[in-house]
């Protein structure tokens, strides 16, 4: 069941456009859009530091927001994030309306856990990828996870885990698996490490041709007539 995270905002003037938002950012506010859910788009405004504390976290990304603009709270889901090139800086944010009885489809993280337990952790030699870190799911809002858990416990040496093998909670499911088998990607492959051999070059017997006694020149053929006689 989706974890409700509380954000403060508040409504702003949109008067003066790149100038109003410049005058925000100095004050320590970010602009922000919220849209979508069948009702009209809402200039907001938030907090900088509170804000950047919460996008540190991973939830921030891949749950569902309770925006509370004027303490009026909406449900939302972060759809864009404008960062300053080089500065610790939240430019812009875009939130996107949801609704309790529409499903959402939204790309989560997996969690992979126990793997330094597994028989391919404790195989010497062995490398484990992990093919994806995330995955797009669909369901209602309140069926969202924050992550998917991959449990690792029992891989073994020179196995695959695919899509439709992870565990999902009820009511959540994978877009994906729907478009057929070639779409049941691998999340998790445990092989054995490849020793790669540089190849030792070959060193030539043979004389380099600039040690070599270049072969005498023909001699002309007036030469040659001199001889003769």
């Amino acid at each position: 069941m989706a974890i409700s995270h509380n954000i403060p905002a508040a409504s702003r003037d949109t008067q003066g456009n790149k100038g109003a938002s410049r005058r925000l950012r100095r004050a320590g506010f970010i602009p922000a859009i919220v849209y979508g859910g069948h009702a009209e788009p809402k200039a907001v405004q938030l907090e900088h530091i509170p804000l950047w504390l919460a996008a540190q976290n991973e939830w921030f990304y891949s749950s569902i927001l309770d925006l509370a603009i004027d303490g009026k709270a909406e449900k939302v889901l972060l759809r864009d994030i404008q960062r300053h090139p080089y500065k610790a800086q939240i430019l812009h944010l875009d939130f996107l309306r949801v609704s309790e009885n529409e499903a959402i489809r939204l790309s989560v993280p997996l969690h992979f856990l126990n793997q330094a337990q597994s028989p391919a952790g404790k195989a010497a030699g062995v490398i484990v990828t992990h093919e994806l870190t995330e995955v797009e799911v669909s369901c209602l809002p309140k069926d969202l996870p924050e992550f998917i858990a991959v449990d690792l416990s029992a891989l073994e040496v020179g196995a695959i885990v695919h899509l439709s093998q992870l565990v999902l909670p009820v009511g959540v499911e994978i877009p994906e698996l729907k478009l057929g088998k070639e779409h049941d990607v691998a999340v998790v492959i445990a092989k054995h490490a490849k020793e790669e051999v540089e190849a030792t070059p070959e060193v030539s017997a043979e004389v380099p041709a600039t040690n070599q006694a270049a072969p005498a020149a023909a001699k002309p053929a007036a030469d040659k007539g001199k001889d003769k006689k």
